[in-house]
Formats: C-alpha cells, sequence, structure tokens
C-alpha cells in the first residue's frame, strides 16, 4: 500500500499501512486492482467515439468510487472490479494492468506528472457522474478519461504529460460547463437564499454528499410525512435552486464540512443518507443509522440501489420515524445561491462598487475543507481580510468562514457562496465577466486566489483553472506529497503556483494588504 492521492496522507510519501482516512492494506489494493482494470479497459478501447455506454459507465463510476472518503466496501470493489474483467473479455481475468504509485515511471518527475493526472481524471469522473444522473451527456469527456488512464502505462516524456494535465483541464472545464446546465436545467438556477442551521422537533432525515438527484427524491418521498430533511455539507448549496424551494419539509443546514461528520450524525439522532464522497467509517453510535446510494459506500450500512431511475427511500423513512428529534447545533444562518446567473444580474452594482473604489479586491477562497489544524489559516484570513475586499467561494472551504460576521459593502455580502466545489465554474463565468466588462483578462482584475485543496476534484479544478490561463494561484494549507520539486518548478515559472504559509505574508504576495 502506498496512497498520497489526498491533502492528508502521511507525510514522506504516503500512507503505507493504514491511510488516514480509515482505508486498510486491503481496501487499498483493491482501489488499485479496480484502478489497473479500468486503465486495462481504456487501453482496449482508445479515446474513440465508438465505445459501449456501458463500459464509459463503468470508468466513470469506478474512479469515483476511488476517491478519498467515497467507499469502504470491499464487497462493492469486488463487484466493480469483476464487472471491468467481464468488460475486457478473456483478457481481464487475469494478469493485467494494477495500478501502483511505485509501478508508474521510475524517474521522479514523470511518476509525479501521472499522479496529478490521474488524480485530475477521477475527479473529472466525479463530475461527469452527477451529470450522467441528470441526463448529461458530452462524448470528448469520456473520451479523455480514456486517453488519460491509457497513459498510466505508457512511457511518455514530460513534455506529453505536461500536455495531457493540461488537457484534462479542459475537459474539466467542458464538464463542469455540463454540469451546471444539467443542475440549472432541472432545478433552476440559483436564487441567494438564507439557510437556518437550527433543529426542529421533528424527527429529521439527513442527506450528505452531492447529488442533488438523491436529494430530489428523498423530497418527494418525505413529503407529507412529517419528517423533516436536513442537508449537510457540501448539500448546502441546495437550499439556493428553485425546484426545492417547493419543498417545505426542507428545513435547513445541520452541521458543517465532512470531517465534522462523527460528531453531527452522532448528534442529529435520525437517519443519514451518504450519496458521494465526503463519508467516513461511522462510529459505532450512528452506525446502523447510516444509508448509502450511488458509489458510496460503508460496510455493514444497508446500500440504495437505482432502480428503475428510482431510489426507494422507505427504510430511511421508517426509521426516522422511530427516533428523537436532533439535538440543535446551530449557529446562526447561512448565506448561498451566489451562482454565476445571480451574480450576474446584479454585475452593474459590482461594477460600480469597484470603480467607486468601495470594493477594492476579490479573493478566491474555494476547495476544500479538512481535518488538518492548520486550516484555521483560512479563517485567520478571512477575519484578516481589509473591509473593501470581498470573498468568492464554492466547496466545502466556505465552513471555514461562512458564518463570520463579516458584513457587506453597500448591500454586496463579503461573502459570495457560489455552491458546491463543482460549482467553481460559477466562479470562472463571474471572473470572464468582470474581464469583460473591464477591458482586460482575468489576471488584469482585482483578484487574487487563495485555494484549499484536499481532494481528488480540487486537482481537476486546479488542473482547470491552469488551462484557462489564471497565474499566481496560491495552494494550501501544504502542498500535495505527490509534486516533486521538477514539477512544482515547472508549476511556478509557467504558473506562478505559490504555496500558502503566514497570513500577513501570504496577504501582501496576493496584493490585498
Amino acid at each position: 500500500m502506498r496512497c498520497r492521492q489526498c491533502e492528508e496522507t502521511v507525510a514522506g510519501g504516503g500512507c503505507t499501512r493504514v491511510g488516514v482516512c480509515g482505508k486498510d492494506e486491503e481496501l487499498a489494493g483493491l482501489q488499485d486492482r479496480l484502478v489497473g482494470a479500468l486503465v486495462d479497459l481504456s487501453v482496449a478501447y482508445g479515446p474513440s467515439d465508438d465505445v459501449p455506454a456501458e463500459v464509459d459507465d463503468l470508468i466513470t463510476d469506478g474512479l469515483f468510487m476511488t476517491l478519498s472518503n467515497t467507499n469502504f466496501d470491499k464487497t462493492a470493489f469486488g463487484t466493480a472490479i469483476g464487472d471491468a474483467e467481464k468488460a475486457l473479455g478473456p483478457t481481464g481475468s487475469s494478469g493485467g494492468y494494477v495500478f501502483s504509485v511505485d509501478g508508474l515511471d521510475g524517474i521522479d518527475d514523470l511518476r509525479s506528472l501521472k499522479e496529478i493526472l490521474l488524480y485530475g481524471i477521477k475527479g473529472l469522473a466525479a463530475y461527469y457522474h452527477h451529470a450522467r444522473i441528470l441526463g448529461g451527456e458530452d462524448p470528448e469527456v469520456p473520451s479523455f478519461m480514456r486517453k488519460g488512464l491509457a497513459a498510466m502505462p505508457a512511457r511518455l516524456s514530460a513534455d506529453e504529460l505536461i500536455a495531457l494535465n493540461m488537457e484534462c483541464g479542459a475537459a474539466g472545464v467542458r464538464c463542469m460547463a455540463l454540469l451546471d446546465g444539467c443542475n440549472t436545467g432541472r432545478y433552476g438556477s440559483p436564487v441567494i437564499t438564507s439557510v437556518g442551521t437550527g433543529a426542529g422537533s421533528n424527527p429529521g432525515i439527513l442527506i450528505t454528499g452531492h447529488d442533488l438527484r438523491d436529494l430530489e427524491m428523498l423530497l418527494e418521498q418525505t413529503r407529507g410525512t412529517g419528517i423533516d430533511v436536513y442537508t449537510h455539507g457540501e448539500m448546502l448549496p441546495a437550499h439556493a435552486y428553485p425546484a426545492f424551494k417547493e419543498f417545505g419539509n426542507l428545513v435547513g443546514n445541520y452541521g458543517g464540512a465532512w470531517y465534522r461528520q462523527r460528531d453531527e450524525f452522532e448528534s442529529f439522532n435520525g437517519p443519514v443518507v451518504a450519496t458521494t464522497n465526503c463519508v467516513l467509517p461511522p462510529r459505532e453510535s450512528y452506525a446502523t443509522r447510516l444509508f448509502t446510494t450511488g458509489v458510496a459506500g460503508i460496510e455493514g450500512a444497508t446500500h440504495i440501489p437505482m432502480v428503475g431511475g428510482r431510489r426507494d427511500f422507505g427504510p430511511v423513512i421508517e426509521m426516522a420515524r422511530s427516533c428523537g428529534s436532533p439535538v440543535d447545533i446551530g449557529g446562526g444562518d447561512l448565506l448561498t445561491g451566489f451562482a454565476h446567473n445571480q451574480v450576474l444580474s446584479i454585475a452593474g452594482t459590482i461594477v460600480d462598487a469597484v470603480k467607486s473604489g468601495a470594493v477594492r479586491r476579490f479573493v478566491v477562497m474555494a476547495g476544500c475543507d479538512g481535518r488538518e489544524g492548520g486550516r484555521d489559516y483560512y479563517t485567520r484570513f478571512a477575519e484578516s481580510l481589509p473591509d473593501d475586499t470581498v470573498i468568492l467561494t464554492a466547496g466545502c472551504a466556505k465552513y471555514r468562514y461562512n458564518g463570520l460576521d463579516l458584513g457587506d459593502i453597500g448591500g454586496i455580502p463579503r461573502v459570495i457562496d457560489a455552491g458546491q466545489c463543482n460549482d467553481c465554474y460559477s466562479l470562472v463565468v463571474i471572473a470572464n465577466a468582470l474581464a469583460e466588462a473591464f477591458g482586460t483578462d482575468v489576471n488584469g482584475l482585482p483578484l487574487s486566489f487563495n485555494i484549499s485543496w484536499y481532494e481528488q476534484k480540487a486537482v481537476l479544478v486546479l488542473l482547470s483553472l491552469l488551462n484557462l490561463g489564471v497565474r499566481n494561484i496560491m495552494l494550501g494549507p501544504r502542498l500535495p506529497e505527490f509534486i516533486t520539486p521538477g514539477v512544482l518548478k515547472v508549476l511556478v515559472d509557467a504558473f506562478g503556483i505559490r504555496a500558502n504559509s503566514d497570513v500577513i505574508t501570504d496577504m501582501d504576495i496576493l496584493g490585498i494588504c
């Protein structure tokens, strides 16, 4: 076992005996075998558009299963490996490619570039999975996933691998745009919404992860039952979609970022539905109340399959009837819903505020949150920002500062939350619109990037930003273990990537002070 795909990996090369996430050596081996089988599939089919849909579904969902904190169910991995080998035919039964970090090119820089590519493709698979659930399709996205996976066993130059990473970023932009269209096409364009974080007296169901279709089905099946539904973590932005506002049983958001879940799921008292990544092996106190859907999996938890385009949440609802109401851990209302359509509707106000000097700078503080103590850096950074700066955010990193009382600037909130991590696309649309209004490019705006990363979707977002030409991104709370000094030099020289360190120093570097 050697895993270093997330920010929490053990320093010095990765997790080798047990993952910080909780996976053991056997599970890590199953994940590597699955990735290897998906690489074999990709080599066999290549980037051609003439590929059976079920093959691309296997690759998409199989990669998603291997993301950090997504699936801990060894049986599910055994099934996925078997499905991939069956799709390969006779050559897939044994002796196929088995992925391992050490099995990549022996040259450290080449291995590093392949790891960045693989983790970017995993993030791409996650976003494409969400789009496919809602009926979205773009053949170029799975085509690139196959092309990128096929590069894992190939001997390629550094220049070829850098080009593939940039191509991954381009595919990321396409995929996030596709997902944005799927979300807004089904649920409407988000609107600015204040979300309560308290708890009511009714029994409740808590839903976490990112899958809006699962939330929709859960709300439909609980309507009129007297059971309240609460969002958790990356589900918070769902409250801003007009379609979800029609459900009176969607009552609020409970808790914060994923890493707090063991305490929050325990105090919730009712059943919890984990729809995608951002789930951890549970405490015994609530293990029987944990359900999973889609690519998520926990050994011993009840998994609710999709049958005929529908999930039956009956067992969850029945359990909720017998549970007490949640313990109130609320801390005030949270604002969300600042997706690109909503922000562009007030673009004139924002442009005027910049021209008048009322808003001097925007700071993108998007990305993932995590358990590391050093992540309080982002809270301190937000608190230290001058009163004439506005934070643009997306992803669960916002939980480090969206509860702070930072006020507004002439009615413009100082924390503008665009939504889930995949809604970083909204931030790009907003930035491009502002650049057009000011007759410049994104790098010419009064705009700084201080991004927190945790897992593989954040790697894709970074590659997407680099593909769009965004420079001088600050990244933290520490740089990935899989980036070698040689690759870091390329990122610094070509794109101005920096590691964050000290709040005051970093503000000076970003031109904020």
